[in-house]
């Protein structure tokens, strides 16, 4: 029986990540009708606080991807509201999207991390921060939006940095480059799941090649070690624990083999909304675990709840 009989499904948004999370909404939106649910679709704007105030849910489902769906901030409005709500609270999720301090945490918790800087967007243009190949990333973005990989080809860093309508932010982290393979887990209900490779069929795991039905593919379970594969489900959970993510998160991971035991294992980061369209991994891998899709939207409804 459902405990929450009227869910407003949060999606859209103005981050960079919007048309993902529109089409995030209306799967899990979808997916609720079917199971009986009263749904209210909301394409969220800056009066989302007076719009919600008015519509009184029972609960929300926050399908929004980046900011401010991702960084704790509709989870603020959320909390003021006093309306339940899906995923992680106010802190984990800014925690999270802060990839810099992120790391920190993580590091702390024996999560191993990539080498890296945090720089200003003038830092990083002006010549290379470290010996290449390394990667240039936004500090709070997601979806590898506005992420550049720099190669010993390259004689200087992007010339997309210098732009005047860069809309990434002025932080970037400057990160060593890590070769090998694309590992990604997911934690459902405080268990971490089963392991994917993502082999990108065109250049890197991009956001092209994340959103965009072909232009990846995914091995499940990632053909691994099971030494390796354990280690990278174990180093998931203690990651999602370590920054107090609730609900469902995913870890993505770089794995170089070359290096004996786990050693090239290193997480990238967590996502605290991980993207819930056709191709997205998170339904896949609960799906390899034998729960629907409908069932786990389900279960991330009547998972919701305040002071998360």
């Amino acid at each position: 029986m459902n405990q929450f009989k009227h869910v407003a499904v949060l999606m859209g948004g103005w981050s960079s990540e919007r048309e993902v999370s529109l089409r995030s909404g209306k799967a899990c939106a979808d997916a609720l009708e079917r199971k009986g649910y009263q749904v209210t679709r909301i394409d969220v704007k800056r009066n989302i606080a007076t719009v919600l105030e008015q519509l009184k849910p029972d609960a929300a489902l926050v399908m929004l991807h980046g900011k401010p769906g991702e960084d704790g901030t509709i989870q603020g409005v959320l909390e003021t509201l006093g309306i339940p709500y899906s995923h992680s609270g106010v802190l984990s999720s800014s925690l999270a999207m802060q990839k810099d301090l992120a790391k920190t945490v993580m590091a702390t918790a024996g999560v191993p991390v990539p080498e890296g800087l945090t720089l200003t967007r003038a830092e990083v243009a002006k010549g290379h921060a470290m010996a290449p190949p390394y990667v240039i990333k936004p500090v709070a973005d997601g979806s590898s939006v506005g992420v550049f990989i720099v190669t010993e080809a390259h004689a200087h860093p992007p010339q997309e940095l210098f732009r005047e309508d860069w809309p990434h932010g002025d932080q970037l982290l400057v990160e060593k480059y890590i070769a090998g393979k694309e590992l990604t887990c997911a934690v459902i209900n405080g268990e971490p799941t089963g392991v994917i490779e993502i082999v990108p069929l065109i250049k890197f795991y991009d956001y092209e090649a994340k959103y965009s039905p072909g232009a990846s593919k995914h091995i499940l379970p990632a053909p691994i070690l099971p030494f390796v594969y354990q280690e990278v489900r174990r180093l998931t959970l203690a990651a999602h624990v370590a920054l107090g993510c609730r609900g469902v998160s995913r870890a993505d991971f770089r794995y170089d083999d070359r290096i004996e035991g786990t050693g090239g294992l290193t997480c990238l980061e967590v996502n605290t909304q991980p993207g819930m369209t056709e191709t997205s991994l998170v339904p896949e891998l609960a799906a390899h675990a034998g729960v629907t899709f409908d069932e786990l939207v389900q279960w991330m409804v009547e998972d919701a709840s305040l002071d998360r």
